[in-house]
């Protein structure tokens, strides 16, 4: 944890390098997660940052993050985010420089129909990868 400042306000920045994200943090079948800006990691209160990673031609198990807003930054790839609306899948095609919105508890997959893996930056409202494990969309 990060120690308080002297001041009681100002704090250090902290630094992640790529090679120390861990995985040790909530996964999903077909998908690996990497934790880099947590409560855990660097003692962030509001926010959760990392990345996933999808194998080519390869669908996640469905899931949904909680009360946690999740913001995606596509950096590598085209996965698919897939999610219900009136009952019908919805998909949603992304590309490299794109993002995508996921509300709390709504139920999604990452797929990745492509032969590149698919990377994607993410952030969440909350210190913390909350992943609650689905056996389907609805």
């Amino acid at each position: 944890m990060t120690e308080e400042p002297t001041d009681g306000w100002h704090q250090p920045l902290r630094h992640v390098r790529a090679d120390e994200l861990t995985e040790d943090t909530g996964q999903t079948d077909g998908m690996t997660r990497r934790e880099a800006v947590s409560a855990r990691t660097v003692g962030s209160r509001r926010v959760w940052m990392g990345q996933t990673h999808v194998a080519p031609r390869t669908s996640s198990g469905d899931h949904h993050h909680g009360d946690s807003e999740t913001a995606i930054h596509v950096l590598r790839g085209h996965p698919v985010f897939v999610f219900a609306e009136d009952g019908e899948e919805v998909r949603l095609a992304t590309g490299p420089g794109d993002y995508v919105f996921v509300p709390p508890h709504t139920p999604h997959r990452e797929e990745n129909p492509t032969d590149e893996e698919a990377v994607v930056v993410i952030a969440r409202s909350s210190q913390e990868a909350i992943v609650v494990n689905l056996p389907r969309l609805t």
